[in-house]
């Protein structure tokens, strides 16, 4: 507590318990009980910031430094925690049964991948541009070659056709009535010249008949001529009316409704985005067929043909039989392949567009003797070697389940089957792996796969 009337500057107490020797000092002075110079005084008080700073107490620049470090490690957490939390990108393939025949069966000589396409195809559009009044398919619908699929507004067109055919009915009456006139200067004709041989008349009179007779006849050709371009009329506006009804131009099953009731339909694309160019897409069922790229090296092996065994990645244990159609004649410089057209011995309704489909080419002579005797198949799943990783002295696989990858450790049998890895156990058929895993992927990891493989 300080003293009264000292000139001492006032402390906080604290501060006059960590300076007894000033406190006693300005004591004295307050009570004159000491002779002390005051200059001594002041260099014996302590000053405040050298107390800080060789006391206990610390400095500002380590408050500094430890609010610097405390940001730095927020945002090295915030960073891990965002790197840790965004999916990481892989490439899966699906595990498949060693029955399935996706992993080469007896007699396999080369394997390749392709897409289920359809050789005859077509988006069915209109000839006219109009107003869609009936729309007649939904997607998945079987259709008839000449079935109604749609129609437009046709109220100009039938108009247009209306008076084609009463101008036609016109030019036809004219017609008749010249081929009347025609019949009558005939007439006259041979009565003048009847006269004139017995001099009853004049030759002149009779050359007159002659001519009308002539000229009658010239009048009936051009109305028939007349005629026939009223018909050709007619059939043009039979035409454009008959354009207002969507046919289908073969069987198939719908694929696509491109088109409602009351938009607008043109064959021709308007730049606007208001107008459709087509109505539906029908597909040929009956014309589906593989189209797999086989490498450059090994393209010389495939011959039209041979026989292949085609797996639907849908159905992984469903094996279909086909045949090589046809090598085309080009190759893509970029992916270095050539494409093959496989087909189907049998067609499935389960076989659809765009499908991905697994392909093995078949030596002719084992594919006979495979088919006499059954095949041994293994337990287990095939998958490709790249999916197969080392964690902590053991092999694993990656599963990818709802997002996230689920490490399981696997066994390998010792033998191949057709370049892939047998696994007996802990992966199922169908389920995907990951192929050639990375370092940083752990257990339970958030990944995007990418399943164009």
């Amino acid at each position: 507590m300080p003293i009264r009337g000292s000139s001492v500057t006032r402390e906080p107490f604290w501060d006059s318990l960590q300076d007894p020797v000033s406190s006693i000092i300005a004591g004295c002075v307050q009570t004159r009980g000491c002779d002390i110079d005051a200059n001594l005084l002041n260099e014996l008080r302590i000053d405040r910031r050298e107390r800080d700073d060789e006391g206990g107490g610390v400095p500002r620049w380590v408050w500094v430094l430890l609010a610097v470090g405390v940001v730095l490690g927020l945002l090295g957490g915030a960073a891990w925690w965002f790197l840790g939390a965004r999916p990481l990108p892989v490439q899966t393939a699906a595990a498949v049964s060693p029955g399935s025949g996706s992993g080469g069966g007896a007699g396999a000589i080369l394997q390749a991948t392709g897409y289920i396409t359809a050789r005859r195809q077509a988006t069915v559009s209109t000839q006219l541009t109009g107003t869609l009044t009936e729309v007649l398919i939904e997607e998945g619908d079987r259709v008839e070659k000449g079935q109604v699929l749609a129609r437009l507004e046709d109220g100009a067109v039938r108009a247009t056709l209306n008076v084609a055919r009463a101008n036609l009915l016109a030019v036809e009456a004219q017609v008749a009535q010249a081929r009347t006139q025609l019949t009558q200067a005939g007439a006259d004709a041979r009565r003048q010249d009847e006269l004139s041989a017995s001099g009853m008349t004049t030759k002149q009179a009779a050359e007159q008949a002659r001519t009308a007779l002539a000229a009658a006849s010239a009048l009936l050709e051009a109305r028939q001529r007349e005629a026939d371009a009223a018909r050709a009329q007619v059939a043009q506006a039979q035409v454009n009316y008959d354009y207002t009804t969507v046919r289908a131009p073969f069987a198939g099953v719908v694929t696509v409704k491109a088109a409602q009731v009351g938009e607008i339909v043109s064959p021709l694309s308007a730049g606007g985005g208001f107008t459709r160019t087509g109505v539906g897409t029908i597909v040929d069922m009956n014309s589906l067929e593989v189209d797999v790229d086989v490498s450059e090296a090994y393209i010389g092996q495939v011959k039209p043909g041979m026989p292949v065994e085609a797996v639907l990645d849908a159905y992984p244990d469903w094996r279909v039989p086909a045949h090589v159609i046809a090598i085309v004649p080009s190759a893509d410089r970029g992916k270095a392949t050539v494409k093959v057209r496989v087909g189907f011995e049998q067609h499935d309704a389960r076989m659809v567009p765009d499908m991905g489909v697994r392909v093995s080419f078949l030596n002719p002579a084992a594919a006979g003797a495979a088919a006499s005797a059954p095949a041994v198949v293994p337990r287990g799943v095939l998958v490709p070697p790249q999916a197969l990783a080392r964690r902590e002295g053991g092999t694993v696989v990656f599963v990818v389940d709802q997002g996230r990858a689920q490490q399981r450790s696997v066994t390998p049998a010792a033998q191949d089957v057709g370049g892939r890895k047998l696994l007996p156990e802990a992966v199922k058929p169908g389920e995907r792996v990951v192929l050639s895993p990375p370092d940083t992927l752990h257990d339970g990891a958030a990944v995007r796969p990418d399943e164009s493989n």
